[in-house]
């Protein structure tokens, strides 16, 4: 008997919570509808935002590259002999020319020899000229005249030998430069080979670089391309190409080319880091616009296009295709005209139809050559 009894009462209770609930859901939706419908009627909010034109611009197409820079005359400069440091001539980091003797190792032992050679032949040269004229007054054969005029020749030749045997002891410039940092002072001993000091011409560097194959065609000797060196800021140098080799690499697929870059401030090193920009091809007409107007997401870059409505202005948004860039600027190869207003900030906050105020009076200026505020 309990048993049918409670069977009824249980589909009561279930019912009753049904209808609860049911009731509950239809309040929410009721209410979420006419909410959305209140938002969708309520005009919307004007964003306030900087805009700029796109403009036409004459561009040239660039490739941009990294080099190092090296010496045109860099040198390693050694000893011909071993032998022990007698005379330093000059001081690291001075600037010599062509010629100067910059170290000499010990010489005594070999200049004691000099002497004697050299009083050996004038020894032989006063023989020489003795028989020259006894061989006159026939009181010598002329076979005697050329025995004597032979050692004569051999003790200058001696003579020679010995003074190149002392200026291997002495250590010059090879070509005007600068030298670096010395290794050896006056009284170490130096094995011969082993590097005294560097030497490197700084009036002119070359700058080498690599570029992928398919760009072999398009640089050629004396083109000029720009250079920068972060280490050296707010200055830029122009390079020219001197040699491309014919030659590509086969593990990259890459081909090195060489450029000369004048130091006319003295402050290019040897060993820097340099930034290139390569023209490719002849100027040509671009749509540009302030970086700041593009709006990139994974599923492609776009810009609000400022449209004027009846009584206020609004932005629709349209995806572009992006070229090169240039400082600030960045070139629309496609989806863009010159003269068409784009917003530049507040992007976050736009879509298509909203309405828009335009505020230029903070937005900084763009340029394709930024310049930092040092003021």
């Amino acid at each position: 008997m309990k048993k049918l009894l409670f069977g009824p009462r249980l589909w009561v209770i279930l019912l009753a919570t049904l209808l609860v609930f049911g009731g509950l859901f239809a309040m929410q939706w009721y209410g979420s509808k006419m909410m959305n419908e209140s938002m969708d009627n309520r005009p919307r909010q004007t964003v306030t935002i900087s805009a700029a034109a796109a403009k036409s611009v004459s561009w040239q197409s660039t490739l941009a590259a990294v080099g190092t820079l090296s010496p045109i005359n860099g040198a390693a400069l050694a000893t011909e002999v071993s032998g022990i440091v007698e005379r330093i001539f000059f001081d690291n980091g001075d600037s010599v020319a062509a010629g100067d003797v910059i170290m000499e190792l010990r010489t005594a032992p070999d200049r004691a020899e000099l002497k004697a050679l050299e009083a050996a032949a004038e020894l032989a040269r006063l023989e020489s000229e003795r028989a020259r004229s006894l061989v006159d007054e026939r009181n010598i054969s002329r076979s005697e005249l050329d025995r004597r005029a032979t050692e004569l020749d051999q003790a200058l030749a001696q003579v020679s030998a010995q003074e190149a045997r002392i200026e291997q002891k002495r250590l010059r410039a090879p070509f005007d430069g600068r030298l670096g940092i010395r290794r050896y002072n006056v009284g170490d001993y130096v094995v011969a080979g082993d590097t005294v000091i560097e030497l490197q011409s700084l009036e002119r560097l070359y700058v080498d670089l690599t570029l992928p194959d398919r760009y072999s065609g398009r640089v050629e000797p004396g083109m000029q391309i720009d250079l920068l060196v972060p280490a050296i800021v707010d200055t830029s140098y122009t390079a020219t190409i001197n040699a491309v080799a014919p030659t590509v690499a086969t593990e990259t697929r890459n081909f090195a080319l060489q450029a000369i870059v004048e130091n006319v401030d003295g402050v290019l090193r040897s060993g820097m880091f340099a930034r290139l920009t390569l023209p490719l091809g002849e100027p040509t007409e671009q749509v540009v616009v302030p970086g700041t107007a593009i709006s990139y997401r994974p599923y492609g870059n776009s810009v609000f296009v400022v449209e004027d409505a009846e009584d206020t202005q609004t932005v629709s948004q349209r995806f572009v295709t992006l070229g090169d860039r240039r400082g600030d600027m960045i070139a629309v190869v496609e989806g863009l005209q010159a003269g068409e207003t784009v917003a530049t900030s507040g992007l976050l906050k736009l879509g298509s139809g909203v309405p828009v105020k335009i505020d230029n009076s903070i937005e900084p200026d763009a340029s394709e050559r930024p310049e930092p505020d040092n003021g």
